[in-house]
Order: structure tokens, then C-alpha cells, then sequence
């Protein structure tokens, strides 16, 4: 199982705690075995929320590939002042401590933008949390218009990755970064684009399709 980079200082220093618990089993015995048991669980954990899977599935300049593995909860007509300048499709994913936290371009292009904007950390499944939570917004110019992806920090994500730069080139479903424990990520169209995706359901990021764009 492939790990994501910013995993491995969590995973070494839970090898190292349950390394301690096994020293602290095998000099005490009796009831501190549930100790070494029970953090196993922990550790296996984090091989399970930093895995980076392979991910292939349908491309083109007219799909809108999910940016993130979670559940949509949100499909809201909005005003988008950063990049897009006028009223756009925001597309929401909610990813909880188990989904996988890589994130995935959803369209091929240049990155024009990349503003990252410190905020709160308020549960990211809230309407809220898009205006106020600490985010990073990664604008993107697309064969068929701009598409706007947003990662936002949730209640207990502290610390957001975005890979991109400015000038540089986004692939459909390549790596664009990820967020730490929990989280959002929205994705802002042209109010043209044709939503696939209902409320509550489950996505996967680089595979399935959420929105399509007019030629």
C-alpha cells in the first residue's frame, strides 16, 4: 500500500509509541498488554488515513473529475469573488478520518492562482466553514473555462498541502495535495456546467465524474 509522504512522521512516531507500550508490556505484564493492543489499532489506523491509492477513471476536457474521496454535501448556486468573478456551481465533498485525504485535480490546465487564507476550524460539513475556515483556493484555467478548487480546513485538520504553483500545469486526477484529519474540498463552476452528483452521495477522487462542461 502506497503511503502519502506527509504520513510517514505520524506513522514512525506511532511505531515508536507502540514500540515503548510492547517494552512497557513485557516489564509490567498483566493488564498493560491491553496498552500495546489497543494503540496497535491506532497505528493501523494511520497506514489506513495517509494511504495514496493508484487511481484511474474518466478523462477529458468535458468532465469534472471529484477532487476528493468523501460524500457531497453541498450543491449550492454561489458567488465566487476569487477567481471565477460571477456567480457559480460550488460542489461539496466532505471527507471523514477514514476516507483517503489525497486530493486530485478535477480538470487538466494552467494554475493561475493559489491563495492560501488562515481562518477557523469549524466542522467542515458546515454551510459556514467555506467562508471562514482556513482554506487554500487553487484556481484553474481549463480548455473548456475556469474551475476553482477549494481545501478547506475542518474541526480537528490542521494543516493543509497544496502541491501547485502559479504557472505550472494541473493533470486530470494527478496529485494536488491533501489535508490532515478531516476535511472539505469544494469545487466551483461555471453556472453552465451540468451537475452528475446528488446530495449524500459517495465519491471517489481521480474516478468519479461530478459535473460535465459545455463545449
Amino acid at each position: 500500500m502506497r503511503v502519502a509522504p506527509e504520513g510517514w512522521q505520524f506513522i514512525r512516531i506511532g511505531v515508536g509509541l507502540e514500540a515503548a507500550l510492547l517494552v512497557v508490556w513485557w516489564a509490567w505484564g498483566g493488564w498493560t498488554a491491553v496498552l500495546p493492543a489497543l494503540f496497535a489499532l491506532v497505528v493501523m489506523w494511520l497506514f489506513v488515513f495517509f494511504r495514496d491509492p493508484e487511481r484511474e477513471g474518466p478523462r477529458g476536457d468535458g468532465l469534472v473529475i471529484a477532487p476528493a474521496d468523501g460524500r457531497i454535501c453541498s450543491i449550492a448556486q454561489v458567488d465566487e469573488p476569487v477567481y471565477l468573478h460571477q456567480k457559480a456551481t460550488r460542489i461539496s465533498i466532505f471527507m471523514n478520518v477514514f476516507n483517503v485525504h489525497v486530493n486530485r485535480y478535477p480538470v487538466s490546465g494552467e494554475i493561475e492562482i493559489v491563495h492560501y487564507n488562515p481562518g477557523e476550524f469549524l466542522a467542515a460539513s458546515t454551510e459556514k466553514a467555506s467562508l471562514v475556515n482556513e482554506q487554500a483556493s487553487i484556481g484553474i484555467r481549463a480548455a473548456r473555462g475556469p474551475v476553482l478548487v477549494r481545501q478547506i480546513a475542518g474541526l480537528i485538520a490542521r494543516r493543509i498541502v497544496t502541491d501547485g504553483e502559479p504557472g505550472q500545469r494541473a493533470e486530470q486526477g494527478a496529485r494536488l495535495g491533501m489535508i490532515r484529519f478531516g476535511s472539505r474540498v469544494d469545487v466551483f463552476l461555471g453556472p453552465a456546467a451540468a451537475v452528475k452528483v446528488e446530495l449524500n452521495q459517495t465519491v471517489h477522487a481521480g474516478r468519479t465524474v461530478i459535473a460535465e462542461l459545455p463545449a
